[in-house]
């Protein structure tokens, strides 16, 4: 199995932590979360699991786009990707800047949700990015439709700056800089400053 990448213990649920995706293993858990009804902004509905295969192939083939799962205390809770924008279709849609970190997050359809799990899984994406101090603006470009996501963007610091045509869907094209996270982390942990 792949070698933790990043750890974060949240003082609520627990710990959460971060590897590469491998492919070849997990695919199948993959395959379902993606083509679940819950997971459809992600668009892959009607994927195979050999096309889902096939698409993290290319991920993992790749130096400008990774794909991580996350696992809450030891159990696979969330997938991430981290890209670099210039590479992807948002870069045409934007002036890409040194230091932009492009991010997709999923997690985990359950039938049984966690109070504030969304929020922690987006946190810990936040904090793997923002690990890497290259990293200056996290970018996402949400279906505008996805209100539930553009919530959780805002509450970690997200700005939206456009809606812009992609491939699939009218998107909010957003930013997060280092300094937004932290005065959103601020905001949520005010204990934090005491």
């Amino acid at each position: 199995m792949s070698t933790t990448l990043f750890t974060r213990t949240d003082d609520a649920l627990g710990r959460f932590t971060v590897r590469a995706v491998d492919p070849a293993a997990d695919t199948p858990l993959l395959h379902s979360w993606l083509t679940h009804p819950k997971s459809a902004f992600w668009l892959m509905q009607n994927t195979t699991r050999e096309q889902v295969r096939g698409y993290f192939d290319t991920i993992a083939a790749s130096t400008a786009h990774h794909a991580y799962l996350g696992l809450h205390d030891g159990n696979p809770a969330f997938l991430t990707e981290r890209y670099d924008p210039a590479h992807e279709p948002v870069g045409k849609v934007y002036p890409v800047q040194e230091g932009d970190v492009g991010m997709h997050f999923l997690t985990a359809p359950t039938d049984t949700p966690r109070h504030g799990f969304t929020l922690a899984v987006i946190t810990t994406v936040m904090e793997l990015l923002f690990s890497d101090a290259a990293t200056q603006r996290v970018v996402v470009e949400p279906d505008a439709r996805n209100r539930a996501v553009h919530v959780l963007n805002a509450a970690v610091g997200f700005q939206v700056a456009a809606r812009v045509e992609l491939p699939g869907k009218e998107a909010l094209l957003s930013f997060c800089t280092r300094d937004q996270y932290l005065a959103a982390s601020l905001r949520q942990h005010p204990a934090a400053t005491d």
